[in-house]
């Protein structure tokens, strides 16, 4: 039995203490809201975010940093990835030497493109830092459906641990050294559903997503691959496993939004009706930063960001990525068919 503090009392985090608690483990979930921790001593579920859901009236709850982190094996970091800063630097004072911090947020630092581990490492240099991540709604984790996720870890020991710790059988993990693959790859694929759901708000079909989906992984891929990645991991659960689910489930956040705006919302109004943080608000500026740094081309992702900082329509964004220039799918393939 591990003593494990989930830090962070969204649908996410509630999921996975579910998950955490069921395999036997002492488990503490964390809020920074006195309400939200007094809902769940009373109502034993987050009855907005992850409604159904029951928590064991054993679950540890609190509103002290300094309780939840200190004397614990495994602690999850489980905040939206605009907090990831700011409550890392919250948390330093109390982890100790070696102490386990596994963040399952998804996201890149706009102000300074970093991924969240590195600046997790940033804050709490004294960390052992890894990630989760994966297709994996929390509505359908809370519920004990077959969910399959990745580990990211800088050794095999630590993954494994954590493999350990999170595995049971309806709960599949695996294991990978490439978290900046996992990382770039979970971030990016939020930008493109809120593509794929402003083709759905535009009465798009099934055609349309598929081609999103698809050209959608080749520019998450390219960056990847360029900033270090291994294109492994962008074909893998953290990839074009993620990238499907968010571009297809109604559960989708990202997707949800993404309607909204294809139905004529603005960007806020569409953050203010779906009530939840949509990350792939927050990753689109910083994907095109990273592609103007790295100097790769993603005309997905530089639509996405004239839609939702520019005002541009989003019919016309569509219709601009129709309408460009005539390539191969694959231009390495032609070179090597006319040697």
């Amino acid at each position: 039995m591990a003593k494990v503090s989930v830090i962070g009392a969204g649908s996410w985090g509630i999921a996975l203490a579910t998950v955490l608690e069921k395999n036997g483990h002492d488990v503490t979930i964390w809020s920074i809201l006195e309400d939200e921790i007094n809902m769940l001593k009373e109502k034993h579920e987050h009855v907005t975010k992850l409604p159904g859901v029951k928590l064991s009236e054993k679950m540890g709850l609190t509103t002290s940093l300094e309780e939840a982190v200190k004397d614990r094996d495994l602690l999850v970091l489980a905040v939206p990835s605009v907090h990831t800063r700011s409550t890392a630097k919250s948390m330093k004072e109390f982890v100790s030497e070696g102490q386990l911090i596994v963040n399952v947020g998804k996201g890149i630092e706009e102000s300074t493109l970093m991924i969240l581990s590195d600046v997790i490492e940033e804050e709490i240099p004294q960390a052992n830092v890894a990630i989760l991540s994966g297709p994996s709604h929390a509505e359908e984790v809370g519920k004990g459906l077959p969910t399959t996720c990745v580990v990211g870890a800088h050794d095999k020991k630590t993954a494994e641990y954590i493999q350990n710790v999170f595995m049971n059988e309806e709960f599949r993990i695996y294991t990978s050294p490439d978290m900046l693959g996992i990382e770039v790859g979970g971030a990016l694929k939020n930008v493109i559903a809120l593509a794929a759901g402003m083709a759905d708000g535009l009465g798009y079909g099934d055609n349309t997503k598929a081609a999103l989906i698809t050209r959608g992984i080749a520019e998450i891929s390219r960056l990847a691959i360029a900033m270090g990645a291994k294109y492994q991991t962008l074909f893998g659960l953290t990839g074009i496993g993620d990238l499907i689910v968010t571009c297809a489930s109604m559960h989708s956040r990202n997707r949800r939004a993404g309607i909204l705006i294809g139905q004529g919302k603005t960007m806020q109004e569409a953050m203010n009706e779906v009530q939840m943080v949509v990350e792939g608000v927050y990753s689109a500026k910083a994907a095109m930063a990273l592609a103007k740094k790295y100097q790769i081309s993603m005309p997905i992702i530089e639509q996405v960001n004239k839609v939702l900082f520019e005002d541009k329509p989003a019919k016309e964004a569509v219709s601009e990525l129709m309408l460009r220039d005539k390539k191969a799918e694959h231009e390495d393939l032609w070179e090597e068919a006319e040697k």
